[in-house]
């Protein structure tokens, strides 16, 4: 293992932060995976998995069973780390300017065709490899060309350089109280379903643009807009990139971490990424849903919430998914669901302020437009 350490512009004279990023295997071998974990710094479920795939990507490492190059961030967010406000962890959004940290990463869609768009080749079979070897470096290079002295614009452009050429992206989160559940493209939906098997996903949510460029996609979009751009050239979808929702907060365990990260290598096995035979892949417990066809359940007034149904339970359309209590007049607003589906997600805490969304329930029978994900 070797450990890189990437300095962040901390924006004040001595404050320092730094990004610790840990390399397994040989680069350049065989395919490249980059795991990072709590881009949303208060998602700790996501850290203590990477810990154990730390001590698992060792161990592959010392016996000779890493095929290609794993690369680890235990911790993808320093500055969210930090963050206290009225003893209370802050890590979703940066305090400076109270921008998502997963959102507005760079699309580096344009600099790519520039750079190599007239060197594309159309041939089916020989220039695919070419087509992807030219893509992944002029990806690298736009990348690395990539420059901001705001704290969390640089932390997001590092970490985009660290996996920009990977063949396989994993970023870990976790929701508030929630079922494991992961997004994907549409595109690559039956990679999804097949690390969906593995994880026990009871969600597995497909959309080709989810909405402000979120970091998992700025690592595949950029291959399927070259796809677009250049409909008669040989591109393939080189980057299967995805966010996998660790179930919920409280969901810290030993047991839990231990599961997750020995589904991830064997994911990785299964992409030739670890040595040894795939285990037959377990049955699925869901069929992938349209993001556009996630219903968020929102609350129209503040309230104390009441829950009808825990995380993972299957609702049908019209089932009530919670109680709203107005505590000055006591009076109860009951919100229900549109759609049959999965209730995946649901808040951790019980006081709900105007428009705040409580729940989400994977739904096939609704069809939203614009920015598919929560704020």
């Amino acid at each position: 293992m070797q450990t890189q350490t990437i300095d962040i512009h901390s924006g004040a004279p001595g404050v320092r932060a730094q990004l610790s990023v840990l390399r397994f295997g040989t680069p350049g071998r065989g395919p490249k995976a980059c795991i990072q974990a709590a881009l949303h710094a208060d998602e700790v479920p996501a850290m203590l998995v990477a810990s154990v795939l730390r001590q698992r990507l060792a161990a592959l490492e010392a016996r000779g069973d890493l095929l290609g190059e794993v690369v680890l961030v235990p911790y993808a967010n320093p500055l969210g780390l930090a963050q206290h406000l009225l003893g209370q962890h802050q890590g979703r959004f940066d305090l400076r300017d109270g921008l998502n940290f997963n959102r507005h990463y760079a699309d580096l869609t344009a600099a790519v065709a520039s750079a190599v768009g007239s060197q594309l080749s159309a041939d089916a079979g020989r220039d695919a490899g070419k087509n992807t070897a030219l893509i992944r470096n002029a990806l690298r290079a736009a990348a690395m060309a990539l420059h901001s002295v705001q704290p969390a614009q640089d932390l997001k452009n590092r970490l985009l350089q660290t996996a920009i050429d990977s063949d396989i992206v994993l970023d870990l989160h976790c929701d508030g109280e929630a079922a494991m559940h992961l997004y994907a493209l549409t595109q690559h939906e039956p990679l999804a379903r097949e690390l969906g098997a593995l994880l026990g996903a009871q969600a597995v949510l497909l959309a080709t643009e989810s909405g402000d460029s979120p970091f998992d996609e700025a690592c595949s979009q950029p291959w399927l807009n070259l796809q677009k751009l250049y409909p008669d050239k040989n591109i393939p979808l080189a980057c299967f990139s995805t966010t996998i929702e660790l179930r919920g907060e409280a969901d810290t365990s030993h047991a839990l971490a231990a599961r997750d990260a020995d589904a991830i290598i064997e994911f990785l096995r299964r992409r030739g990424v670890v040595a040894g035979a795939p285990a037959p892949l377990p049955a699925a417990l869901c069929e992938p849903t349209p993001l556009a066809g996630s219903e968020p359940i929102t609350a129209p007034h503040a309230g104390i919430v009441v829950f009808h149904h825990a995380p993972g339970a299957w609702v049908e359309a019209g089932s009530v998914i919670a109680d709203l209590i107005d505590v000055d007049s006591g009076e109860v607003t009951t919100l229900c669901t549109q759609s049959a589906g999965r209730l995946y997600a649901r808040v951790a805490t019980r006081w709900a302020t105007p428009g705040k969304r409580l729940a989400k329930v994977a739904g096939t029978s609704l069809a939203r437009t614009g920015k598919l994900l929560s704020p």
